[in-house]
């Protein structure tokens, strides 16, 4: 009787090169990472940024990163930085985004999302020839922002009366009823980016080291 080795009827699946997002650690890092400078705009950890991608060179990282390991990093332009300047100098802390959807237009535009991953402290960049600026990052300070969230205390009441009147004097329109459902750690993240507070003040938010610093700093500019 002659032994046969056992084959499977279905092809195994390939290893992937990019864990899942849950999966990431500190050395799915890159030390390297295209850079895309935007003022008055943070991505804080878990944190879900829409954007819309049209200028040639940011049409080029944007498929560098594609074909590489599909992360972005967000940092804004320092308060030296003049306006309309090319190669503005940066601040010191940014964060690295995940490219977790993309669509593209026919009119060659892409709308993306990218999913807060972990900040990063930027060491020195350069600009590549094809017009946007790489980074070398350090994001070992920051490995807490891989783990998940602990929940904080806030509070929600002194918060959502902040929250009313600071939305009544700049005039936005909040789902108030959806906001309510939303979990501490979660409130934490959304805010500090989608409200219209100061590129300064932003950036202070994004640096914070705990929580519990975030939320109190949060409270503080709701209030002023």
């Amino acid at each position: 009787m002659t032994d046969k080795a056992h084959t499977s009827s279905h092809p195994s699946r390939p290893a992937r090169n990019i864990p899942p997002l849950s999966d990431m650690t500190l050395a799915d890092i890159p030390p390297r990472i295209g850079l895309f400078p935007l003022r008055g705009t943070i991505l804080l950890p878990k944190g879900q940024l829409p954007l819309t991608i049209f200028e040639p060179r940011y049409l080029a990282l944007l498929e560098h990163s594609l074909a590489h390991h599909r992360m972005i990093g967000i940092i804004q332009p320092s308060p030296s930085a003049n306006y309309g300047e090319e190669t503005p100098p940066l601040e010191v802390i940014g964060t690295l985004g995940r490219i977790t959807s993309f669509l593209e237009q026919e009119n060659g535009q892409f709308f993306i999302t990218l999913t807060g991953v972990c900040r990063f402290r930027l060491l020195r960049d350069t600009l590549t020839e094809n017009g946007w600026r790489e980074g070398m990052i350090n994001a070992t300070p920051f490995t807490q922002d891989l783990f998940e969230a602990p929940d904080c205390a806030i509070d929600r009441q002194k918060l959502s009366s902040a929250l009313q009147q600071y939305s009544q004097e700049h005039k936005l329109s909040l789902k108030w009823e959806a906001i309510k459902k939303l979990d501490n750690a979660t409130l934490l993240t959304m805010l500090p980016m989608l409200l219209p507070f100061s590129a300064d003040k932003k950036q202070i938010l994004l640096e914070c080291h705990e929580a519990d610093e975030r939320a109190l700093r949060l409270l503080e500019y709701l209030s002023e």
